[in-house]
């Protein structure tokens, strides 16, 4: 990875993912909500498909968990990222703000951080909250009928 710059630029670019502070890490999301969709995983060739179901606690208009605190509590394997994670999962979006700082890339125009406005996240289509679908008991036992097609798929 490249040197980080100095001085006045902004934490992500001065700061490894594993310098920054919680509220500098979680700042980093840019609410686009693809984290919070199911996936379903090839058991045979570890390939892991998104889906258009979203978690049962995303708020799909806000792409935001509705009990981000205690996600866990209701949601037991939802993922906790933390910087060995982000380098690991591989279906991580490739707009993803964890990721793009893990390799040393700039945030996109539409990132928060960068705009100081969360709703450029969704003005660039981005965002799940076009597409997304709530999770049913239904769609749960369907999953495969809701996998996003390889064109379709940001990742």
């Amino acid at each position: 990875m490249a040197s980080k710059p100095t001085g006045k630029a902004p934490f992500w670019q001065r700061k490894t993912l594993r310098e920054m502070t919680r509220r500098e890490w979680e700042s980093l999301c840019d609410g686009c909500g693809l984290c919070c969709m199911l996936k379903i995983e090839d058991e045979d060739t570890g390939h892991i498909y998104l889906t258009r179901v979203a978690c049962k606690l995303l708020d799909i208009g806000h792409c935001r968990c509705q009990d981000y605190p205690r996600r866990h509590d209701s949601v037991p394997d939802c993922l906790k990222f933390d910087p060995d994670m982000v380098e690991a999962l591989k279906w991580l979006p490739k707009t993803c703000a964890y990721r793009l700082v893990s390799e040393g890339k700039e945030l996109a125009w539409w990132h928060p951080l960068v705009s100081g406005d969360r709703s450029t996240v969704h003005q660039a289509g981005v965002s799940v909250r076009d597409w997304a679908v709530p999770e049913t008991d239904k769609r749960v036992d369907e999953l495969f009928l809701y996998i996003v097609s390889e064109d379709d798929d940001e990742t």
